[in-house]
C-alpha cells in the first residue's frame, strides 16, 4: 500500500516551528519585500485558521474564533528563527487574510478591510499565489465569486482549496472537485487544480504543502 508520505515526502520547511511576526492593518506596516508569500483567503468560519495551524503543525499559531470577522489584519507567519526584517528574511511567508462574508461587522470596518486586501493584492510584488478556501458543504457562493473576480482583476494567481471534506460523504468529494473546476474554468487567474482538505482528519495537507513549496520554488 502506498502511503501519502511516499507520494508527498515530508518537507523540512513545514517540519520547522512557525511563528507569528506581525499583524498588518495598513500597507505601510507590511514587512520588507524579499521572500515570496502565499496568502489564504476565505469566508469567515471557512476553517482558515484551523487549516493554517494544521499545515504547520502548530495548533495555536493562527487564532481561531467563533466570532466572524475576528481577523481584521493581514497576519504574517514565518519559520522560527526569522524576524521578517532586512538581514533576517525567511525563505517564505504565509499570510492570513481577513475573512469575508461577515454580516455583523460595521460597514466602515468592512470597507477598510476590503481596501487593505485589494491594495495588498495589487501592490505586493512578492505575493506568489492566493489559496481561496471554500467550505465543501456549501461550494462557491456569491461572495466567493466576488472575491475570485477581485483576484482576476488584480491579476493574482489563485487556487481553490476545499475545506471540511470530512463533513460531507467521501463519495461526493470527486464530484465537488469536478463541479468547482468547471465553475473556475474560464477565470483567467485561476490555477486549474483543486485541493480537497480536512484539517480535522489531516486529509490533503501534504498535497497542499507540496503545492505551496512548488509555487514558491522551495525544494528542501
Amino acid at each position: 500500500m502506498t502511503s501519502s508520505d511516499d507520494i508527498y515526502p515530508p518537507l523540512p520547511l513545514f517540519v520547522k516551528s512557525w511563528v507569528f511576526i506581525r499583524g498588518v492593518p495598513a500597507m505601510k506596516f507590511l514587512p520588507p519585500e524579499g521572500p515570496l508569500e502565499v496568502a489564504f483567503a476565505g469566508r469567515s468560519n471557512v476553517g482558515k485558521s484551523s487549516l493554517i495551524n494544521a499545515l504547520v503543525g502548530h495548533k495555536g499559531l493562527a487564532r481561531t474564533s467563533n466570532t466572524p470577522g475576528r481577523t481584521q489584519e493581514l497576519n504574517y507567519f514565518v519559520p522560527d528563527g526569522y524576524t521578517g526584517e532586512e538581514g533576517n528574511l525567511p525563505p517564505m511567508a504565509l499570510v492570513d487574510m481577513p475573512g469575508y462574508g461577515y454580516a455583523q461587522a460595521p460597514k466602515e470596518h468592512v470597507d477598510a478591510w476590503t481596501k487593505l486586501v485589494f491594495d495588498y493584492l495589487r501592490g505586493r510584488a512578492t505575493l506568489k499565489r492566493v489559496y481561496v478556501l471554500i467550505d465543501s458543504r456549501h461550494g462557491i457562493k456569491k461572495n466567493d465569486d466576488e472575491v475570485l473576480s477581485l483576484l482576476d482583476k488584480a491579476a493574482v494567481s489563485y487556487q481553490i482549496v476545499l475545506t471540511k471534506t470530512d463533513k460531507i460523504k467521501e463519495a461526493g468529494v470527486p464530484r465537488l472537485i469536478s463541479e468547482t473546476l468547471e465553475k473556475i474554468r474560464k477565470r483567467p487567474a485561476a490555477f486549474p487544480e483543486v485541493i480537497a482538505t480536512s484539517s480535522e482528519k489531516g486529509k490533503g495537507l501534504d498535497e497542499l504543502r507540496h503545492a505551496i513549496a512548488e509555487t514558491v520554488g522551495y525544494g528542501g
